[in-house]
């Protein structure tokens, strides 16, 4: 695994953030770089902002710090979702446009907490190490 670097995702619009669910891409060492072929990682983030526009917010941040699972985006519910008891979903190894066609539609029909994902996203998810956890919660 690479040296972890400070994520830089952008904040979203005041009061966004806590009505829609949340779609961070990393983009860091390993993610969206040629280690990962085979995908066009710019189309990747243009297409989730355009199939999300209006019900999601979708950001880009520098790493996740789970290379070893590359390309890495986590879903993180609405503030509906969170009182339906919805948590972020990690995702690995998203490389290509059918698992970012099935995460987009997840979304689209609620996300985390109000709508299960589709059982292909079975595949994807993981659970991130306590490190990487807690290194999120204090940036």
């Amino acid at each position: 695994m690479s040296r972890r670097t400070r994520r830089t995702a952008s904040a979203p619009e005041p009061g966004v953030e806590a009505v829609r669910p949340t779609v961070t891409v990393c983009r860091g060492c390993c993610c969206g770089t040629p280690e990962v072929p085979g995908l066009d990682h710019t189309a990747q983030v243009r297409d989730l902002r355009q199939a999300l526009d209006g019900t999601a917010t979708v950001r880009v941040t520098d790493c996740f710090g789970a290379c070893e699972r590359a390309n890495v985006i986590v879903v993180q519910p609405s503030a509906r979702g969170r009182r339906a008891d919805g948590r972020p979903v990690w995702l690995g190894f998203v490389n290509d446009s059918d698992a970012t066609t099935d995460i987009t539609a997840w979304i689209k029909n609620g996300g985390p907490g109000l709508t299960d994902p589709p059982k292909i996203l079975d595949l994807y998810t993981f659970r991130p190490s306590r490190r990487i956890q807690a290194e999120l919660r204090d940036t």
